[in-house]
């Protein structure tokens, strides 16, 4: 099998996976490029934002023509996000991404998103649960300032790992706004999503982090899976698909966490000792 058939086998099993379970292509497809190609992380990151924004693009208009989009809490989480991503973008610019500092940052963070999505993956029930309550007494510029907040955070997740939009923004937003149907909560993740992966796919794009034949043909694969993936969910338990996703996301932010984390600490403690002296 060519490594183009590989790819286009690869993007059909992540669009499959994110047909059936929602969750964001690039909590599968970053790491998926990183350990099993060898793709450089810089450049996998980069890529991974630019396909999230063509994918996602095409659940927005849908969403969009069913009027199952909050548009004050979109507006919201990018006023947060489009800025901490711009922001972002200039620290990695002044890293180099090409350096060795710049690959243990992304995949530090990628492994650290990993565990966020996982963990939202498994206890977002019981963390909705816990809080509900409480957050839905508090007033309505509290949840607006808690929102762009949120944006931030979710502007440096995905502009360094491309990882946290999904089910880490859906969290999120169930917290924020309990009293929105899930479609609409859906909807909006989605719709923040797009703006925000695209101006950090673009911000990669001029630092010569993308691989534009790489995409191509991870979409040809990816929308067939996606497709098909849509018309499972319904006939596929979701509890064990998730679990089982989240499960596989641990292992996969143990595996690129414990080695950057390895090779980060003798560089830390030389560089204390350096300074000490």
């Amino acid at each position: 099998m060519s490594v183009a058939s590989l790819y286009i086998a690869s993007g059909f099993g992540v669009g499959l996976l994110v047909g059936m379970t929602g969750v964001g292509g690039g909590s599968l497809m970053t790491p998926l490029l990183i350990l099993l190609f060898g793709i450089h992380p810089s450049t996998a990151v980069g890529t991974d934002l630019l396909y999230a924004a063509a994918t996602k693009t095409g659940g927005s208009v849908v969403h969009g023509l069913a009027r199952s989009i909050h548009w004050p809490a979109v507006i919201r989480l990018a006023s947060g996000s489009i800025p901490a991503s711009i922001l972002t973008l200039l620290v990695l610019w002044q890293l180099d991404l090409n350096s060795a500092t710049a690959h243990s940052l992304v995949n530090i963070v990628l492994a650290f998103a990993l565990i966020l999505t996982a963990t939202s993956l498994i206890f977002r029930n019981a963390i909705v649960e816990l809080f509900r309550e409480r957050l839905d007494r508090i007033a309505d510029r509290t949840v607006a300032r808690a929102t762009v907040a949120v944006g931030a955070a979710l502007g440096v997740l995905v502009s360094i790992s491309s990882v946290g939009a999904g089910a880490v923004g859906v969290t999120a937003l169930l917290l924020l706004y309990p009293r929105l149907p899930m479609a609409r909560i859906v909807g909006s993740d989605i719709a923040h999503a797009v703006p925000l992966t695209l101006v950090a796919g673009v911000g990669h794009w001029a630092m010569g982090a993308i691989d534009w034949e790489l995409m191509g043909v991870l979409l040809a694969g990816s929308l067939p899976g996606i497709i098909i993936g849509s018309y499972c969910a319904t006939r596929v338990p979701e509890t064990a698909l998730r679990v089982l996703l989240a499960a596989t996301l641990l292992v996969v932010a143990t595996k690129l966490g414990f080695g950057e984390w390895h090779n980060v600490l003798p560089m830390i403690a030389a560089s204390t000792q350096g300074s000490a002296h």
